[in-house]
């Protein structure tokens, strides 16, 4: 097993635990991409709209949360927004087409 799939296997472990645990998806992208390809049961809550407002929103929700993208950037983005602002446990899962692959 090399270094990419010692890495990228423990985030894929990780997220799926979490979805069992009954995480919910948390897509960052923006509502137009959001509109042309998603996972299934996914919400939409763009990282530059991640606001006081929205993050009461989603620690509401009192579940695991799992933030997807396009390609892992924003997702890691939100995912440090997220800790910082008191949402105890959050997944980056990178590609939402990625994360569609492992739940199907």
């Amino acid at each position: 097993m090399g270094l990419f799939d010692l890495l990228f296997g423990k985030r894929k472990k990780e997220v799926l635990e979490a979805m069992e645990r009954g995480a919910k998806i948390v897509d960052v992208r923006s509502p137009e991409e959001f509109k042309y390809g998603k996972v299934d049961g996914s919400l939409n809550f763009p990282v530059d709209r991640l606001n006081a407002s929205n993050i009461k929103k989603l620690k509401k929700l009192n579940a695991p949360i799992v933030v997807c993208c396009a390609s892992g950037m924003r997702s890691a983005s939100a995912k440090g927004i997220l800790l910082q602002n008191g949402v105890e446990e959050v997944y980056n899962a990178g590609a939402w087409h990625k994360l569609n692959g492992w739940l199907n």
